[in-house]
C-alpha cells in the first residue's frame, strides 16, 4: 500500500469518530455535509484553506439548472426536464452517464428551490445577452448552446444559467450562503487541515481518514462513510501531463491551490476506477464583444471548423482539442471592432490572398474558404455550420484582419472534468463497477454530467445535486 493509504491495525486507534467525514468545503462538500448532517448524521468538514469556498467561491456563481424551475416561469420561459434531458444527453460529451443527466433533469426544480431555501437570492429577470455570466444582477441567463446548431434542433431552447443576485462574479456570495448554512448546522467544520490519507480495511472498506493540522496528525474514524469533495486537478502538472496533456497550454488555469488532484489520488489509492480524466473545460472568448460573431474562425488549413456564434466553452474545446490551438478570427474592416479580451491583430491584407500568405496559410485554402461562406452569407444562409442568420454578413469590405486566437496568443481558461468514477448515490466504484464500502466523492473529484464538453454552471449544479445525494446515502449507511 501506498502512503496514502493506511491499515487500521498499523495506526494505533483513532483520536476521535464522527459518521460522516467530509474532505473539502466547495459547493460539493457544502451540500454533502449539511443533507448528512440534516439526516441526523454526526459530520465533520475538513478543510485545507483558512475558510470554505474553494474553486466554487472564484466561480461566476451559476448554476446550470431548468425543467420550469420558478425562475425559469417569472422570467416567461417554458422549459420541461425531458427537453432539458435531450440538450444534456447531446451537448456534454461522448459516452455521458445517462442515469445521472435523467436524475439531475428530473431534480433540478428541486434543486433550484432547495438552494433558494439556504438563503441565495435570486433576481427575477432575464439577461438577454449571451452569457455565462451577465454584466447586471439579472438572475437568468443563457449558459450553453442551446439556442445553436445542432442542439436547437435536437432540444426546445430555453435559459438555463441561473445567477444569484450580484453584478458580475456571483461565486463568492453562494459560497458566502452556502458555509454559513453548513455553519448553522450539527456540522463541525475544521479549517487549515489536510487530508493525507485514507485508512482502508483489508476487506477493501474505507473506515476513516488521517489529517493533518499544521503538521500535527489527527486519525479521525468514519463510521458511516468519507466523502472526497476536493475539486479537480487543474494545479497538478504531473496529472495534466499524463491524463490531459493539451490543457497546460491554456493560459488560465481556473481552480484554486487545492484542485491538485489530492482527493482524486486519494480514491485511486484506495482503488477506485477513473472516469473522463483527459475531459477539460476550454472557454475560448475570441468573439466578444457579440459582433465579432460575424467574423469567422478558421484555422491553420484556412478552413472554418465551428458555428462562431456558439458558446464560448465551445470554440474553446473545438480550438485546442481538434485544432492543435491553431485558430485565427477573421474579420474585414465592417466587422472589425476592438475585443474586449486582449488580442493582437497578427494579420492585414487588402486581399483575402494577402490575409492567407500573411498568415502562412496554404495557398488558395482560405480564399477558397471565404468565397464559398461569402456566397451562403449573402444569401442570409450558412450550410456548413449553421451560424444563425443575426450573425450572418459577407466579409467583403478590406482590409482584412486576423485576431490571433492561438493558445499561445490568446485567452484560454481550463479546467478539468474527470474524475472518481462514482455511481448516482456518489459511491466511488472501482474497476468492476462495484462500489467501494464506505468512500463517497461528488464535484469535480468525481466525473460528473460533463464528460467532455461543457455548459457554464454544470460544475455548481451536479456538485450541489450529487454532493446531496452523497451526504443522504452516507447519512444512512450502516457498515
Amino acid at each position: 500500500m501506498t502512503s496514502l493509504v493506511r491499515d487500521p491495525r498499523e495506526i494505533g486507534g483513532f483520536d476521535e469518530e464522527v459518521d460522516v467525514l467530509v474532505v473539502g468545503l466547495g459547493v460539493a462538500g457544502a451540500a454533502t455535509a449539511l443533507e448528512a448532517a440534516r439526516a441526523g448524521a454526526e459530520t465533520l468538514v475538513l478543510e485545507r484553506a483558512g475558510g470554505g469556498g474553494g474553486t466554487s467561491a472564484m466561480s461566476g456563481g451559476v448554476l446550470y439548472l431548468g425543467g420550469g424551475t420558478a425562475l425559469q416561469r417569472a422570467c416567461g420561459f417554458e422549459d420541461d426536464a425531458d427537453e432539458m434531458h435531450k440538450y444534456l444527453m447531446a451537448s456534454v460529451g461522448e459516452a455521458p452517464d445517462a442515469a445521472k443527466i435523467r436524475l439531475y433533469c428530473d431534480g433540478s426544480v428541486a434543486l433550484y428551490d432547495w438552494v433558494v431555501a439556504q438563503g441565495v437570492p435570486f433576481k427575477q429577470t432575464f439577461y438577454p445577452g449571451v452569457s455565462g455570466e451577465p454584466p447586471s444582477d439579472d438572475g437568468l441567463v443563457w449558459s450553453g448552446s442551446e439556442q445553436h446548431m445542432p442542439f436547437c434542433e435536437i432540444a426546445r431552447p430555453a435559459p438555463r444559467g441561473h445567477v444569484p443576485q450580484l453584478e458580475h462574479q456571483t461565486g463568492p456570495l453562494l459560497m458566502q450562503k452556502l458555509v454559513a448554512a453548513v455553519e448553522e448546522s450539527a456540522a463541525k467544520v475544521l479549517t487549515n487541515t489536510r487530508c493525507v490519507a485514507l485508512v482502508q480495511e483489508p476487506d477493501g472498506s474505507v473506515v476513516g481518514a488521517i489529517a493533518e493540522t499544521f503538521g500535527e496528525p489527527r486519525r479521525i474514524r468514519a463510521r458511516r462513510g468519507v466523502a472526497l469533495t476536493t475539486g479537480g486537478f487543474i494545479n497538478n502538472a504531473e496529472m495534466l501531463r499524463d491524463y490531459a496533456p493539451l490543457v497546460p497550454r491554456c493560459k488560465i488555469r481556473v481552480g484554486a491551490d487545492g484542485d491538485d488532484g489530492s482527493g482524486i489520488q486519494l480514491g485511486m489509492a484506495v482503488g477506485a476506477a477513473t472516469r473522463h480524466l483527459d475531459a477539460a473545460s476550454i472557454s475560448l472568448p475570441a468573439t466578444q464583444p457579440w459582433g465579432l460573431k460575424r467574423g469567422i474562425l478558421i484555422n491553420a488549413q484556412g478552413q472554418r471548423f465551428v458555428n462562431e456564434d456558439t458558446y464560448y466553452g465551445r470554440l474553446g474545446e473545438a480550438a485546442l482539442f481538434h485544432n492543435d490551438g491553431r485558430a485565427w478570427l477573421v474579420v474585414d474592416d465592417e466587422v472589425f471592432e476592438k475585443p474586449d479580451y486582449p488580442r493582437e491583430v497578427v494579420a492585414v491584407g487588402e486581399t483575402p490572398a494577402e490575409l492567407e500568405q500573411e498568415l502562412g496559410l496554404p495557398p488558395g485554402s482560405f480564399e477558397a474558404t471565404l468565397a464559398l461562406y461569402n456566397r451562403h452569407a449573402a444569401k442570409g444562409q450558412d450550410p456548413v455550420f449553421h451560424k444563425v442568420p443575426g450573425y450572418l454578413k459577407p466579409l467583403t469590405r478590406p482590409p482584412f484582419g486576423a485576431f490571433d486566437c492561438t493558445t499561445e496568443a490568446s485567452i484560454y481558461a481550463a479546467f478539468t472534468l474527470g474524475g472518481l468514477a462514482t455511481d448516482v448515490d456518489g459511491r466511488v466504484l472501482d474497476p468492476a463497477g462495484e462500489p467501494i464500502a464506505g468512500l463517497y466523492a461528488a464535484g469535480r473529484a468525481s466525473s460528473g454530467i460533463s464528460v467532455g464538453s461543457y455548459s457554464s454552471g454544470l460544475s455548481l449544479g451536479d456538485g450541489l445535486f450529487f454532493g446531496r445525494r452523497a451526504g443522504r446515502h452516507a447519512a444512512a449507511y450502516a457498515a
